[in-house]
C-alpha cells in the first residue's frame, strides 16, 4: 500500500525529480504504457440499437402494422412507401443524435480539468488526463485531486474526501510515514490524496501513484454505469406537448373513422389516413430538432469562448436581465502593476521607491517573500496582485527564488477570505520573521507599532489615521491598496493562533488593473436590452466606484454598498434599495448568497460570475453560475453552468446575445412545424367532415412529414444571428413558448395552410369531375409546396424576408428547393407517380397551385408591414 511506505521511498519507486519533475519524453512514453489518465468510459451502443430507439414509438409500431396489411391485400406500393418513409425518418433522427452526442462529448473534453505538474523544471498547468504516475503534482485551494497521491510536502493542507469516504468534515493532511496496519481506512491514510476529492486550505506536493482506474475513485467507477440522458426543461415541455398533441389527434383521428363508417367510405383506405393523420401530425421529429439545434448552439459558443456545462443554461441565458460580475479579472484586464507606495510616513510614485532606505527595503521584500506566486521571463503562476509584487521585485533586482534560498518559508497561515490575510514564517539568519499581508482594515488590527522617520515606534491612533488617509487616497484613484507587517521571533516555535497578533506595521503598496477593451462598449448594450450589470467585488467602495463610474455602471455613491451593510439591511429595505444599486463592495461569500438571494426574489433572472472555491454557493443560488476558466478554481467550474474560457465579461454578453438567437430559433421552427401539423389536421378532417373523398392519400401526408419535419425545421434552428437581438427586453422566462403573437401566429396559418389545400382539392376536383387523383395531386402539391414557402415569412416576426435577404440562410434555400425538387419527382418520374398515385399536373394546373401555394407567405409580409405601422403610430 502507498500510504506504508516512505517519501523517498515512493519517489525511487516511481524514479521521479522532486524538484525538477518528469521530463517530457519521460511522461508521454508513460502515458503509452498506462494510458490516459480518466476513467473508463460506457460502451458506445451500436448503430443497430440506435436505429431501434428511433423506431421504438407505438405510432411508429402501429404503422409498421399498417405496412403489413397493405402487403396482405396487396396493396404493394403502400407498404414499401410506408416502410421507406418510417426508415428515413429512422436514419434522420439517428444522424441527428449522432451529431448532438459528438457536440456534447467535445464539450466534455473543453470542460476537463486542469492539474499543476512540474516538468522539466517548471510549474505547468496541463489537462488532468495528461497526468502520469510519477508527476510532482502541486496541490491548491480550489483544486480538485487529478489522481491518487503520495503527499510528500503539506503545509496545513485540508482535503474533502467525502465523495469518497463519506466524511463530512474535510481531512488534515500530512507528509509523514503512517505506521504499517491492517485496519486503516481510507479515511484515515493522512499522507495520501485521493482522485476527485478536492483541496479546501493551504497547499501540498505529491507523487502521482495511481491514475485513471486505477485509482481508488476508479475501483467504484467499475461498479458503475450511467445510463441516464439529460433532457432540458424545454425538451420536457415538447415531450409533454407531443403526448398532449397525440392525444388530441388520436381522438380526431377516431372522429375520422366513426365519420368514415356513418359514410360508408373504404375502411381501409380510413385506417390508413387516420394512422398517417396521427403519425404526420405528432411532432415526433421535435426533440431530435431541438438537440441538434442546442448542440449547434454549444459549439459556436465555444467558439465565442463560452463553454456550456449545463444545456437548461442556454435556454435560461434569453431571460438574463441581471449580470452580476467580479470586477477583477472579468471586467479588468486581471493584470495588475504597483503604481504607488506608502512607507515611513510618506505617499509617493512606485519610482521614488529606494532601496537604500531600509523601510522601503523592507516594504519590497516582505511583499515578494509572503506570496505564494511564481514569477520568471518564461511563466508567471499564481495570484494576478501576487504576481504584480514580484514584478515589483524584479524591477527593484529582488528575485523571489534568490530572496527564497536567503529566507526560507518555515511555515505559513494561507490567506482566507474572512481573515483577508495571509501570514509565512521565515528564517532571517539565527532568527525567523512572521510577515503578514492583507487588507488595511484587518492589518491595522494587529500591528502595536509602526515604522516612522525610519524608527520603530508605537502605532497609535494619530499614526493609523494617517494610514488609514493614505489608503483612501490611493482607492479613490480605483488602486487596490495591500499593506504588510511583521514581527522577530527567536523559533519556530510558535502557535499558529498566536502568529498574527503585535506585529509592525512596515507600509502599504497600492495597484491597479485597468478595464479590458469592449467591456464598457458590451455594458451600454447590455443596457439598452434591459440587463442591468451589477459589480460585486472584494475592493473597498471607493476602488468599486472609481472602477464602476468608469465602465458606466454606477453614476451616484448611492449606488454602492458594502457586504457588511447590506447584511444590515432588514427585509424591506433591501427590496426598496435593491434596484438601484449597482455596485456591491468588501464582499464576503455569505454576501454573495444574499445579494443573488435579494435579487432572484425581485422576480430577476441572475447571471453570477465566480472564481474562487467560495465562489461555488452564489454561482449555484445564480439561475446562470458563470465560472472563469483560466483564474476559476475546479469547484467554481464544477458549480457553474457556463465557463469562460477567456474570462472576459463581454464574453457573457455574446453568450446572452448567442442564448437569445439559439432560442427564438427553436421556437421558429417548433411554431412552424406545428402549424403545418395544424393545416394537415384542417384539410382531412374538414374534408371527411363535408362528406368529400379523401383530399390527400396516406403516403402524401407521409411524405410531407419526411420534407417538412426535416431539413426546413432544421434549416430555421440554425438560422443566422439576428443583429438586433440585444435591442429587445430580456424573455420573460414564465411565459410559454407560444405566449403573446407566436400562438396567434401559430393557429391562423395552420388554418389558413389546412384551408388553400382545401381549396386545391375542391377546385380541382370541379374542374376534373372524373380524376380524383387529379385533385389530390393539386391538394398534395399546395400542402407541400406552401408549408415551404411559409418557412421565409417564419424567419422574422417583424422584419420582412426582403429585409433579412433571402439567400441569408443558405441552409432553408437548399431545403426549399431540395422539397420542390421532391415532390416534382414523385409527380414527373412515372414509377414514382403510380407509386404515390400522382397525376402529371398540366402548366395550368402548375400556375394555379403555385399562386395557392404562395398565399401564406404573401399574407404573413403583408400581416407584418401592417403591425409595423399600427406599432409606430
Amino acid at each position: 500500500m502507498w500510504f506504508e511506505k516512505s517519501s523517498q521511498e515512493i519517489i525511487k519507486e516511481f524514479n521521479t525529480d522532486v524538484v525538477n519533475g518528469l521530463s517530457s519524453e519521460e511522461a508521454l512514453i508513460r502515458r503509452e504504457k498506462y494510458g490516459p489518465n480518466k476513467l473508463a468510459e460506457k460502451k458506445e451502443q451500436s448503430i443497430l440499437k440506435l436505429l431501434f430507439e428511433q423506431i421504438n414509438d407505438v405510432l411508429i409500431y402501429i404503422l409498421l402494422g399498417a405496412a403489413v396489411i397493405s402487403a396482405l391485400l396487396k396493396e404493394i406500393s403502400d407498404a414499401v412507401i410506408i416502410v421507406i418513409i418510417v426508415v428515413l425518418n429512422a436514419i434522420i433522427g439517428l444522424i441527428q443524435e449522432s451529431k448532438a452526442e459528438k457536440a456534447l462529448e467535445a464539450l466534455k473534453k473543453l470542460s476537463f480539468p486542469k492539474a499543476l505538474v512540474k516538468r522539466n523544471g517548471q510549474i505547468m498547468e496541463i489537462s488532468s488526463e495528461d497526468v502520469v504516475v510519477g508527476d510532482i503534482v502541486i496541490l491548491e485551494a480550489g483544486k480538485y485531486i487529478p489522481c491518487d497521491l503520495r503527499l510528500i510536502e503539506t503545509a496545513n493542507l485540508k482535503i474533502e474526501e467525502s465523495a469518497l469516504t463519506g466524511e463530512s468534515v474535510p481531512s488534515q493532511k500530512y507528509a509523514e510515514n503512517i505506521l504499517k496496519s491492517e485496519n486503516i481506512a481510507l479515511g484515515d491514510q493522512r499522507n495520501m490524496a485521493f482522485m476527485s476529492t478536492m483541496v479546501t486550505y493551504g497547499r501540498g506536493v505529491g507523487v502521482a501513484v495511481a491514475v485513471g482506474m486505477d485509482t481508488e475513485i476508479g475501483k467504484i467507477a467499475k461498479m458503475l454505469e450511467e445510463n441516464k440522458k439529460n433532457s432540458t426543461p424545454l425538451q420536457i415541455k415538447l415531450a409533454q406537448l407531443g403526448k398532449m398533441l397525440g392525444f388530441v389527434v388520436l381522438i380526431i383521428c377516431l372522429l375520422m373513422f366513426v365519420v368514415a363508417v356513418i359514410q360508408k367510405r373504404d375502411l381501409f383506405e380510413m385506417f390508413l389516413t387516420a394512422i398517417s393523420l396521427a403519425v404526420a401530425a405528432i411532432p415526433e421529429g421535435l426533440p431530435a430538432m431541438v438537440t441538434i439545434v442546442l448542440a449547434v448552439g454549444v459549439q459556436r459558443m465555444i467558439k465565442k469562448n463560452a463553454i456550456i456545462r449545463k444545456l437548461p443554461a442556454i435556454e435560461t441565458l434569453g431571460s438574463v436581465n441581471i449580470i452580476c460580475s467580479d470586477k477583477t479579472g472579468t471586467l479588468t484586464q486581471n493584470k495588475m502593476t504597483v503604481t504607488r507606495f506608502y512607507a515611513d510616513g510618506v505617499l509617493n510614485d512606485i519610482s521614488y521607491l529606494d532601496m537604500n532606505n531600509r523601510v522601503h527595503s523592507a516594504l519590497v521584500k516582505d511583499m515578494v517573500l509572503c506570496s505564494d506566486a511564481t514569477y520568471s521571463e518564461d511563466s508567471r503562476t499564481g495570484d494576478p496582485t501576487e504576481i504584480a509584487l514580484l514584478e515589483l521585485g524584479v524591477k527593484f533586482n529582488i528575485y523571489k527564488d534568490n530572496e527564497n534560498e536567503l529566507h526560507s518559508r518555515v511555515d505559513e497561515i494561507p490567506f482566507d477570505s474572512d481573515r483577508k490575510l495571509m501570514t509565512t514564517l521565515n528564517k532571517f539568519g539565527d532568527k525567523y520573521n512572521i510577515i503578514t499581508k492583507g487588507a488595511v482594515d484587518n492589518l491595522i488590527k494587529i500591528c502595536k507599532s509602526i515604522y516612522a522617520n525610519g524608527n520603530m515606534v508605537p502605532f497609535t491612533e494619530e499614526l493609523k489615521s494617517k494610514v488609514t488617509a493614505a489608503s483612501d487616497s490611493m482607492s479613490n484613484d480605483a488602486l487596490r491598496v495591500l499593506g504588510t507587517a511583521f514581527r522577530v521571533v527567536d523559533s519556530t516555535e510558535i502557535e499558529i493562533d498566536s502568529m498574527e497578533s503585535d506585529l509592525t506595521f512596515v507600509g502599504l503598496v497600492g495597484m491597479i488593473d485597468p478595464p479590458r477593451e469592449n467591456v464598457e462598449k458590451s455594458i451600454e448594450e447590455c443596457r439598452k436590452s434591459g440587463i442591468r450589470t451589477v459589480m460585486i467585488t472584494g475592493d473597498h467602495k471607493n476602488t468599486a466606484f472609481a472602477i464602476a463610474k468608469e465602465l458606466g455602471i454606477a453614476e451616484d455613491s448611492s449606488q454602492v454598498v458594502s457586504g457588511y451593510e447590506f447584511n444590515k439591511l432588514s427585509g424591506s429595505e433591501i427590496e426598496d434599495k435593491i434596484d438601484n444599486l449597482r455596485v456591491f463592495a468588501r464582499v464576503s461569500p455569505e454576501h454573495k448568497v444574499n445579494i443573488v438571494r435579494a435579487l432572484k426574489k425581485r422576480g430577476n433572472i441572475v447571471s453570477m460570475t465566480g472564481d474562487g472555491v467560495n465562489d461555488a454557493p452564489s454561482l449555484k443560488a445564480a439561475d446562470i453560475g458563470v465560472a472563469m476558466g483560466i483564474t476559476g478554481t475546479d469547484v467554481a467550474k464544477g458549480a457553474s453552468d457556463m465557463i469562460l474560457t477567456d474570462d472576459n465579461f463581454s464574453t457573457i454578453v455574446e453568450a446572452v446575445k448567442e442564448g437569445r438567437n439559439i432560442y427564438n430559433n427553436i421556437r421558429k421552427s417548433i411554431v412552424f412545424l406545428l402549424s403545418c401539423n395544424i393545416g394537415e389536421i384542417i384539410a382531412l378532417f374538414i374534408g371527411i367532415v363535408l362528406g368529400w373523398p379523401a383530399v390527400l392519400r396516406p403516403i402524401h401526408l407521409l411524405w410531407v412529414n419526411l420534407i417538412t419535419d426535416s431539413l426546413p425545421a432544421l434549416a430555421l434552428g440554425v438560422e443566422p444571428d439576428d443583429p438586433d437581438i440585444m435591442k429587445e427586453k430580456p424573455r420573460d422566462a414564465k411565459k410559454g413558448l407560444f405566449s403573446g403573437k407566436s400562438g396567434v401566429f401559430l393557429i391562423g396559418n395552420g388554418i389558413l395552410i389546412g384551408v388553400i389545400t382545401l381549396a386545391a382539392f375542391y377546385i380541382g376536383n370541379t374542374i376534373y369531375p372524373n380524376s380524383l387523383m387529379h385533385a389530390q395531386t393539386m391538394a398534395f402539391v399546395v400542402l407541400s409546396v406552401s408549408q415551404l414557402f411559409y418557412t421565409l415569412s417564419i424567419r422574422h416576426s417583424e422584419k420582412s424576408i426582403f429585409e433579412i435577404g433571402i439567400f441569408t440562410n443558405k441552409y432553408l434555400v437548399g431545403a426549399i428547393v431540395l422539397g420542390i425538387v421532391m415532390v416534382n419527382m414523385v409527380i414527373m418520374i412515372p414509377f414514382l407517380a403510380s407509386v404515390f398515385k400522382a397525376f402529371r399536373l398540366t402548366l395550368n394546373d402548375w400556375l394555379f397551385v403555385f399562386l395557392l401555394s404562395i398565399i401564406p407567405f404573401i399574407l404573413n409580409e403583408l400581416g407584418k408591414l401592417i403591425y409595423r405601422k399600427l406599432e409606430k403610430k
